[in-house]
């Protein structure tokens, strides 16, 4: 590990893969209190174009069956099974939100980590985990681990931020992905290529979806140009979730004509055939 300032901070980073560690000791960027501080508005948003993005990730027909790493309140879920999927997951219930009834009553859904469930025969035509890869501390148990749950042949995607994008090196320790606390690890495109390929997965993908994080960049320009505490996240504030509608439009082109501005990396990965 080499030490990378960012600022007012340091991560670790690996000479070999560019893959970033972060200790709150070292690099505490002024994190919020909680876990989550995001807006039901902007989550709305975002929940729609995940599905999208999922869905197109798994071409026609669909999967029949999925399974969610950290489902949360089972939003996302419930468009899999109105699509008419089986849905299943699991969720150490970080949040401790209400989940959603009908994914309740129809899914199985398990209290724990991924890392904690009983090995079974594959059977999920998709395994996805959606910001999920950032706050877990042995990233090869839990790839390995969705791998299982997979049919041969079934499809692993994971959304995650970005370490090597344009973000972390304009913003520094105001780069919003450092205001959760809970992010300990942020990924380039070769360490999360390489942690793929040690789990087994095979037929590797690692795109940059221009529309995941929107906000993200307005959120970082406002903690770096006003650093104040702010133990509810930046995003509950209006001026803040303001700026972050108006300039969407704006990010959105400035990735298309930039990849590197793009703040997450969506892993597409496939279990072995055969197995």
């Amino acid at each position: 590990m080499r030490p990378r300032p960012i600022g007012g901070g340091t991560l670790d980073e690996c000479p070999r893969c560019g893959h970033l560690f972060r200790d709150l000791a070292s690099c505490p960027a002024r994190h919020r209190d909680l876990a989550y501080g995001g807006d039901a508005a902007l989550d709305r948003v975002r929940l729609a174009l995940t599905h999208r993005q999922i869905r197109r990730g798994y071409g026609a027909p669909g999967p029949a069956s999925v399974f969610e790493i950290g489902f949360g309140a089972g939003a996302l879920l419930r468009r899999f099974l109105d699509d008419g999927a089986a849905v299943a997951g699991c969720d150490p219930d970080q949040l401790g939100i209400d989940v959603d009834p009908v994914v309740r009553d129809r899914g199985h859904l398990v209290a724990g980590r991924i890392e904690s469930l009983p090995r079974t025969e594959g059977e999920h035509d998709l395994v996805y985990g959606v910001h999920v890869l950032e706050h877990v501390d042995d990233v090869g148990t839990t790839l390995a681990a969705a791998r299982g749950l997979l049919r041969p042949g079934g499809q692993v995607q994971m959304l995650t931020p970005a370490g090597d994008s344009d973000g972390l090196r304009f913003h520094g320790e105001s780069w919003w992905m450092l205001e959760d606390p809970t992010h300990v690890r942020f990924f380039s495109e070769h360490s999360l290529r390489r942690a793929a390929e040690a789990a087994g997965l095979v037929d590797i993908e690692i795109r940059r979806p221009v529309l995941d994080s929107l906000s993200a960049d307005a959120a970082s320009l406002v903690r770096r140009v006003r650093p104040a505490p702010r133990p509810g996240g930046v995003l509950g504030s209006r001026p803040a979730l303001a700026l972050a509608a108006a300039s969407a439009p704006a990010v959105a082109l400035a990735r298309t004509v930039r990849p590197g501005l793009r703040t997450t990396l969506h892993l597409l990965a496939r279990a072995p055939q055969g197995r």
